[in-house]
């Protein structure tokens, strides 16, 4: 796919009067607009060397690239990174110190939320995760508490400054959520929802987007394509497992995609360890193995009595064994040489 990169001074004019040239030569065009400026994507045809020659010597044209990936947004042919996202007003994901989410798998009520607030900021983690509408096999299992779940949790995230990450299932749910939430989560049953990536992309707020259970490497970053491509680039790759032949762990924890989306994108990768292994004596190793792999996150679940938890407590970890897994993760990141303070909000 050829890409023109064009500064965003570019004037509208000269850009319509570029897009009906190509449309024109039976080429289809898609513009997409980026912090330094428009990227046009050709999406279909093929163009002339003649004619790729004739683009690259535009003088409103910076670049004009060949990209061989079906994502070339994603894909390290544009941008190189690595590319670093605010979550919130100071903590950042990508090209360093690995960022620790933590919180419960389902929000269960106002003085559950609070306490886990406090404790998992207090054991050194950067953002608080937690689900209010759960996606559940079983139709009969605990679907969250929704929208007042959202706004119980946002307070308590906001009495102890931290920001929140939480799951988004629809595109309906998006501007309702939109004022509550610092990263939009998708899971990993809603990675094909394509309707519901492109609405995420059409605004500036962080997504986190998990892999399908049987999604390939290229499938993946193709669903993270959908947000680019819509113009909001704050994507963050979620690797949360595969389905395997394997029955002793919940998913295949796959931390070969955390070091090969190195190689193929700029984009930043979180590793969820929870539902990767779904045992919870097996998350503190998973999340050493992730960071040395190069993991910019951690996504875990974390419950004060586990085995009474609404949802996920086998692979729910407690909050003195988060203080412990944030200390080890930090010094394996100081001797890794990341750095060593985890919990970048001040």
């Amino acid at each position: 796919m050829l890409v023109l990169d064009m500064p965003r001074d570019v004037s509208k004019a000269m850009m319509a009067k570029l897009i009906r040239f190509l449309e024109l030569r039976g080429l289809g065009t898609k513009l997409v607009p980026h912090e330094d400026g428009f990227f046009l994507l050709l999406v279909s045809g093929s163009p002339s060397p003649k004619l790729k020659e004739r683009l690259r010597s535009l003088s409103f044209v910076r670049r004009c690239v060949d990209a061989s990936d079906p994502f070339p947004l994603a894909s390290t042919s544009l941008i190189k990174g690595p590319r670093r996202i605010r979550v919130g007003d100071a903590v950042v994901v990508g090209g360093g110190v690995p960022v620790v989410m933590a919180g419960p798998c389902s929000v269960e009520g106002e003085e559950q939320i609070r306490r886990m607030a406090r404790l998992v900021k207090e054991a050194g983690a950067s953002v608080l995760r937690g689900g209010v509408f759960k996606p559940r096999t079983n139709p009969y299992s605990f679907q969250g508490l929704g929208l007042e779940g959202l706004r119980i949790m946002s307070e308590a995230a906001r009495e102890e400054g931290i920001p929140i990450v939480t799951e988004v299932m629809e595109p309906s749910q998006v501007g309702v959520m939109y004022p509550y939430v610092d990263v939009f989560q998708v899971g990993t049953r809603n990675m094909y929802n394509y309707p519901l990536l492109k609405e995420l992309g059409k605004g500036d707020k962080p997504v986190l987007l998990k892999r399908g259970m049987s999604a390939t490497v290229d499938e993946w970053l193709q669903a993270a394509e959908y947000v680019l491509s819509e113009g909001n680039f704050n994507v963050m790759l979620c690797e949360r497992g595969i389905r395997t032949f394997e029955a002793r762990t919940r998913n295949t924890l796959d931390l070969n995609s955390v070091a090969l989306i190195k190689r193929l994108s700029h984009l930043p990768v979180v590793v969820d360890p929870s539902h990767g292994t779904g045992r919870r004596d097996l998350v503190l190793p998973m999340s050493l193995a992730a960071v040395a792999a190069g993991a910019d996150g951690l996504l875990i679940e974390v419950h004060e009595n586990p085995s009474r938890a609404k949802s996920d407590g086998d692979q729910s970890i407690t909050p003195s064994e988060l203080t412990r897994l944030v200390g080890m993760v930090s010094v394996l990141s100081a001797s890794l040489g990341r750095g060593s303070e985890l919990a970048l909000v001040g």
